[in-house]
């Protein structure tokens, strides 16, 4: 790899700054988050009339959202996203990082905006985001689910209500954080607001139904005495004031049909000293006309035996109103019925269900139906039920079952679970063996679109990954969207990528590493006797899930404190690229299905990371032009200080038109800066030509209108088809006075002695290389002594999605603040923030002058 495409080694986090709080949590269990973000998630579901909330917090080393709460969706369903990168093309994200709420009311609008999210879950609904806060710092992300298809609500009331119910939680956040020991004042502001832990369920309330009622009593064998709580007389239908507590009283109270039953619970207890279920009932309030009406209630109880050895039941009434008779109206149905929990495990399942699925219920009970019955085995079964808990909506479909028997099934979804329906119905036209999708005729429940039979978390890996990488220019692109998707997307601690050059392998990039760990792996021979090396040689991944599995491999290797390992082999096009080593701070099982995206995402690594040294190599050679044609080294002028600043753009080919020169002239001193638009090998070469034009014509001692109506001739008549803009002022240093003239170019910042700086509102005429006619102003200036002049191009003061006015009154700004006599330090200083600018687009000039008082120094 040529040196140009070196890249230096990731970031370390920020060490400390979670931990302490996490230490401060671990001491003092009481201090839960989760138990501060549970109301405002419920109240922002309720609120918004959604089904499902979620709270992401950021991670301790700030890389990654991390899912710390969930409401009303089951959490194996989000398992893919449970860590998401902060730089992820994710809803989530996005929210985060623009600290703005976020409306996407149904699929279109998910799609249009997040491709690569709508891939990976297919499904309608509706979702909203709000950016949490706290003293003023992002913190989290609240989040919740609504279905697209009921009735619409207004987008400004759902805002409303989730920014509501995300302010709540800010305060409640502010007041956790205050609360934690050890902080006192402003600092504990945001203060250990970070979450690196698996997402706590909270269940939504359960919807309004009639509560079940238990009464507990004791009821004396021997005496055939009862007595009870409050509840339980009111099962029975008497006050405390009017029960005796005999058995004649209770007696009086159970239907006659039932008396037999409730005698008989007294000779079970006596003779196994328990009563198991006893079915009952008891008088209740008379109805409207005044008839008698009866209240189903079960016995409950076991015997015990006190001094005297009296024999005592103890035991509980149930209000048996629900319960056990739905269970017995549900075994009474010609269909089968069963019930999934929020995860999709079977909780319930009648005889006939059982019957049709041909398998028992103790086999079914706590299971997913795919995993306890082969012929369900099928992504596409568990797809059908991803989709009725994400949309809300029914779903039905047929299955062929093993004995030729078609099934048809109807799943209508709920925020606690999932009540199923199955039964036999006819084959559809057409059908073949094999083909169990079809969607389920005749209006039983609503049919859903099928969709691939794809898992979710291996699919938005991949397509995640792929859709990033696109985006990755540079290898210290590459290498930072590996970091940043891998690390957080499989809950890795520690990334190492490494490259082959002559025939050794280099380190280009680690995260999560001990300080100097790495080192004595640099440079290692590819016949090295590692596990990096084997994986890159054999081109095979290796996954270790202990480090006693590592050590018996590979007897004698350093180790840090990871407890699992995945050495990745970097492979693109049949050709060796170089390796990727993944850390998990705790044992860690591979699955297959993480095995085959890992090794899927090795190889787009690969083709992204030899396509990136490529580009590196070709960009090496522009920014050489570039080098090449600005000025290697400013003349030295009487009475002036001159400094200029070049930075390249980090968006594309890195290098563009930008220039900047001093020029001698026959009247005094040129000051000269221009943009070519574009960044291109070519732009850089009409740089270096309209350079050269405009040096020609000042040094021929043209006057500065002139200059600039020949330069945009010029232009015109290359027939490039692109345009500049252009900055001139030429300066006599004995007097102060200047000429300016201004092509399309922003205005020049003047600082006068007295600090007063102002933005020079210059007329201008068009950008050179548009009207070969145009004429151009000419504007008389005068420095005072102490002055100061800059001329900068937009890429200085303007940033993607802001405007340029602002970005010119902030170094209008600082350029006043500054009190440094440097002109050199002063040039540092105004384009310190385009250089800390990671994602700048657009490459920056700055050509800063100090007319002084005396001979320049």
């Amino acid at each position: 790899m040529d040196d140009a495409a070196a890249v230096p080694h990731g970031e370390r986090p920020a060490g400390g700054y979670g931990r302490d709080a996490e230490e401060i949590r671990t001491a003092h269990p009481e201090y839960r988050i989760e138990d501060v973000l549970a109301g405002p998630v419920v109240a922002a579901v309720r609120d918004t009339g959604g089904y499902g909330g979620l709270v992401y917090l950021r991670s301790r080393d700030r890389r990654s959202l991390v899912l710390c709460v969930v409401s009303g969706v089951p959490r194996s369903l989000l398992s893919p996203w449970w860590r998401i990168p902060v730089g992820g093309a994710l809803p989530t994200c996005e929210a985060y990082r623009r600290g703005e709420d976020l409306w996407l009311p149904d699929e279109r609008a998910t799609m249009l905006r997040f491709p690569q999210f709508t891939a990976a879950l297919p499904y309608s609904f509706a979702h909203a985001y709000h950016p949490v806060r706290v003293g003023g710092e992002k913190v989290g992300v609240l989040a919740v689910l609504r279905s697209a298809t009921r009735e619409r609500a207004a987008e400004q009331s759902v805002r409303s209500a989730l920014h509501a119910a995300g302010s709540d939680m800010e305060e409640r956040l502010t007041e956790f954080a205050r609360r934690i020991p050890g902080r006192e004042g402003a600092d504990a502001v945001a203060y250990g607001i970070d979450y690196d832990d698996q997402p706590v369920n909270v269940r939504l309330p359960t919807p309004p139904a009639r509560a079940v009622e238990v009464g507990i009593l004791e009821w004396d064998l021997d005496s055939d005495r009862w007595s009870g709580d409050d509840d339980s007389l009111s099962l029975l239908g008497v006050t405390r004031a009017e029960f005796g507590g005999t058995m004649a009283e209770v007696e009086d109270r159970v239907s006659p049909e039932d008396l037999h039953e409730l005698r008989a619970s007294r000779r079970e207890a006596e003779d196994t000293g328990q009563v198991r279920a006893r079915h009952f009932r008891v008088l209740d309030e008379p109805d409207d006309d005044g008839r008698n009406r009866y209240r189903p209630v079960e016995l409950w109880g076991h015997v015990v035996r006190v001094e005297g050895a009296a024999r005592i039941l103890v035991g509980a009434l149930v209000d048996a109103a629900g319960g056990v008779n739905a269970a017995e109206a549900a075994e009474r149905l010609p269909d089968g019925l069963f019930s999934l929990d929020q995860d999709g495990r079977v909780v319930y399942a009648n005889r006939r269900c059982q019957e049709l699925m041909g398998s028992g219920l103790e086999r079914l009970l706590g299971h997913h139906p795919w995993e306890v019955l082969p012929w369900l085995d099928d992504p596409a079964y568990e797809d059908r039920y991803r989709a009725a808990m994400l949309t809300q909506e029914p779903v039905s479909y047929l299955v062929h079952a093993p004995d030729g028997v078609w099934l048809g099934f109807v799943l209508y979804p709920g925020v606690h679970g999932l009540t199923g329906r199955v039964f036999r119905t006819d084959a559809p036209a057409g059908a073949e063996r094999g083909r169990a999708l079809a969607p389920v005729s005749g209006g039983t429940g609503t049919p859903s679109e099928l969709v691939a039979p794809a898992r979710a978390g291996a699919l938005y890996h991949v397509v995640q990954m792929a859709s990033v990488l696109t985006e990755a220019v540079t290898v210290r692109d590459v290498c930072r969207a590996v970091a940043e998707q891998l690390l957080p997307g499989f809950g890795a601690q520690e990334i190492a990528l490494y490259t082959i050059r002559d025939g050794r392998m280099y380190l280009l990039w680690e995260s999560g590493y001990p300080q100097h760990f790495l080192d004595p792996f640099e440079g290692v021979p590819l016949d090295a006797n590692l596990p990096g090396v084997h994986a890159l040689t054999t081109r095979l991944p290796l996954f270790f899930e202990s480090p006693d599995a590592l050590v018996s491999a590979y007897p004698g290797l350093s180790l840090d404190t990871m407890g699992a390992w995945a050495f990745l082999p970097l492979i693109a096009s049949g050709h060796p690229v170089g390796s990727c080593i993944l850390g998990w701070n705790a044992r860690h099982r591979f699955a297959p299905e993480e095995r085959s995206a890992l090794t899927a995402l090795g190889g787009l690594a690969a083709q992204a990371m030899e396509r990136a040294r490529l580009y590196d190599s070709e960009s090496a050679v522009a920014r050489g032009l570039q080098e090449g044609l600005l000025p290697h080294r400013l003349p030295v002028i009487d009475r002036m200080r001159t400094t200029g600043r070049y930075l390249p753009g980090t968006q594309g080919m890195a290098i563009g038109g930008d220039w900047y020169d001093v020029i001698r002239t026959g009247r005094g001193v040129a000051l000269v800066i221009g943009d070519v638009e574009g960044h291109s090998v070519g732009a850089a070469a009409v740089m270096g030509q309209l350079r050269s034009a405009v040096h020609a014509f000042a040094s021929s001692g043209r006057p500065p209108q002139e200059v600039i109506t020949h330069t945009n001739r010029l232009l015109a008549e290359l027939e490039t088809d692109v345009f500049a803009t252009c900055c001139y002022i030429e300066l006599e240093p004995a007097t102060g006075r200047a000429l300016a003239v201004r092509a399309g170019h922003p205005p020049p910042l003047l600082r006068h002695p007295d600090g007063h700086t102002e933005s020079l509102d210059l007329p201008g005429g068009v950008m050179l290389g548009v009207q070969p006619e145009a004429v151009y102003p000419v504007t008389a200036l005068t420095l005072a002594p102490g002055s100061v002049l800059a001329l900068y191009t937009d890429g200085l003061v303007e940033t993607p999605g802001g405007d340029i006015g602002t970005g010119i009154e902030e170094v209008r700004l600082l350029l006043a603040r500054s009190h440094t006599d440097s002109v050199e330090e002063l040039a540092d200083q105004l384009v310190r923030t385009a250089r800390r600018t990671e994602d700048r687009p657009d490459d920056v000039a700055l050509l800063l002058t100090a007319y002084d008082r005396e001979n320049g120094r």
